[in-house]
C-alpha cells in the first residue's frame, strides 16, 4: 500500500511545523517551546487525552480508535531536543539561537508524528489507542528513561512500542531495520592523571602529563584490535585531551574524555575492565598516577523479533517491499529508545534521509522529502497493528 493519500495532501504543512521546530531549537530538557506546540496541535487535532510534564517536559497524546472497543495500545516515539551546534548555511529557517540547531533530525521526527497524529485522531479507523509519545533529552540525557521511570508504559497501557529516526546516506523512500542489537551501548570514560609539573626547558625534572596521556590514547586502542575478538563489534574513542596553560611549563595535570561503544553485555563487562587495567599500568610506567571513571550510559537497542518483522512489513507496504532493508548492519552510535524496547516489545526503524551532511553536522538538514513515508509508516503501523 503506497503513501496515504490524505498524508500527501498533508505533508506540506507538516514541512512547515518541522522548518519552524528547526528554527527554535531547544536543548535536552529544556524543551518548553517545542513541547508546548506539540501539546497546543495534540488538543487543536481532538486528542482524548493531552499530557505534559510527563518525564519532565515529554509530551504523550491518546486517540482511540472506534472500531469496536479493544484494550490494546501501542506506542510511537519522537524525540524532541536539539543539539549544542552552531548552524552553518543560509537555509530560510536557519536557527535563531546561537549555538543549537537541530542536527539529528529531531524536528523532522516530531513533526512526522504530530502528522500521523491529526490523520489518526481525524479518521479513527483502528481499534484501541494510539499512544503518541514526545521524548525530551534524547542527546544525552536519558529522556527516554525519565519517561518509563515516571510510569509511561504502565499508566497508558502500552503494549508494543515503536520508534523512527532518519538515515543520510539512505535514499528517500527507503526503510532501514534487523532484529536483536542495532544500535550499541554507550558508555563514558573520563581519565584524570596527575604528573609532576615542571619547566618545559628542564623534562627531566618532571613527569609529564601531556606525554603519559597520548601514551594512554595509543595504548586504549589495543583493546579493539587486541582483546575483543575480531567478530564483535566495539569502540573505544578519546575525544577530550585538556592539559597546560601555556607553552613553556609541563603541565602537572591532564584529562582526557571519551566513550566506549559495545553491542553485546560481554564485550561491554571488558571494555570496562581493560580501559581502567590500561590506563592505569600505562601511567605507572612513566611514574604517573591515573584515575578512571567509568560510567554506563544508554544501553543497547534490542529490537523485538515479531515486532521487527511486522515493522517491516508496513514499512514495505508503504514504500515497497524491495525498498526496506531487513538486515542492516548494527550501528555504533546509541539511542535511548533503548530503555523504552527494555520496557515493553516493540522496533526502532529507519527512514531514508537522502544524501544529505551527516547526523551532527552542523551542515545538516532534515529532507522533507521524508515526510509522507514517514507518516504513512506511523499511520499504517497503527492502523494494522490494531486493526481488530
Amino acid at each position: 500500500m503506497p503513501i496515504v493519500n490524505r498524508v500527501a495532501d498533508l505533508a506540506n504543512e507538516i514541512a512547515e511545523w518541522r522548518r519552524d521546530l528547526h528554527a527554535h531549537p531547544e536543548l535536552l530538557f529544556d524543551v518548553t517551546r517545542t513541547a508546548g506546540t506539540v501539546a497546543e496541535k495534540l488538543r487543536e487535532f481532538g486528542c482524548d487525552e493531552v499530557v505534559t510534564g510527563l518525564g519532565r517536559t515529554g509530551v504523550v497524546g491518546v486517540i482511540r480508535g472506534r472500531k469496536g472497543a479493544s484494550d490494546k495500545a501501542i506506542g510511537l516515539r519522537a524525540d524532541m531536543d536539539a543539539l549544542p551546534i552552531e548552524e552553518a548555511g543560509s537555509r530560510p529557517y536557519k536557527s535563531t539561537v546561537p549555538g543549537k540547531m537541530h542536527a539529528c533530525g529531531h524536528d523532522g521526527h516530531t513533526a512526522m508524528l504530530l502528522g500521523a497524529a491529526r490523520y489518526l485522531a481525524e479518521t479513527r479507523n483502528f481499534a484501541g489507542s494510539a499512544v503518541v509519545i514526545f521524548q525530551p533529552a534524547e542527546e544525552g540525557g536519558g529522556g527516554g528513561r525519565v519517561m518509563v521511570e515516571d510510569g509511561l508504559m504502565d499508566r497508558f497501557k502500552i503494549g508494543e512500542v515503536y520508534g523512527m529516526h532518519n538515515f543520510p546516506g539512505l535514499p528517500v523512500g527507503e526503510f532501514s531495520i534487523r532484529p536483536g542489537p542495532i544500535m550499541a551501548a554507550a558508555d563514558s570514560v573520563q581519565i584524570d592523571i596527575e604528573g609532576k609539573g615542571a619547566h618545559a626547558a628542564r623534562p627531566h625534572l618532571g613527569i609529564d602529563s601531556v606525554l603519559v596521556g597520548a601514551q594512554i590514547i595509543n595504548n586504549l586502542q589495543s583493546i579493539v584490535s587486541r582483546n575483543v575478538d575480531p567478530l564483535k563489534s566495539a569502540v573505544v574513542s578519546i575525544c577530550m585531551f585538556h592539559a597546560g596553560n601555556t607553552d613553556n611549563v609541563i603541565p602537572q595535570t591532564a584529562q582526557l574524555r571519551g566513550t566506549a561503544r559495545s553491542l553485546t553485555p560481554e564485550v561491554r563487562d571488558l571494555l570496562e575492565k581493560r580501559i581502567p587495567e590500561i590506563v592505569e599500568g600505562t601511567a605507572k610506567l612513566y611514574g604517573a598516577k591515573a584515575a578512571v571513571r567509568y560510567r554506563r550510559g544508554y544501553p543497547v537497542l534490542k529490537n523485538h523479533d515479531a515486532q521487527t518483522d511486522f515493522a517491516a512489513k508496513v514499512a514495505g507496504e508503504v514504500a515497497g517491499k524491495d525498498k526496506v532493508d531487513s538486515a542492516m548492519a548494527p550501528l555504533m552510535g546509541a539511542e535511548d529508545f533503548s530503555y523504552m524496547l527494555n520496557a515493553r516489545p516493540g522496533a526502532f526503524i529507519f527512514i531514508g534521509n537522502g544524501d544529505s551532511a551527516g547526523l551532527h553536522n552542523p551542515g545538516y538538514n532534515f529532507n522533507d522529502d521524508a515526510i509522507p513515508f514517514g507518516t504513512s509508516y506511523w499511520v499504517k503501523l497503527v492502523e494494522t497493528a490494531l486493526s481488530t
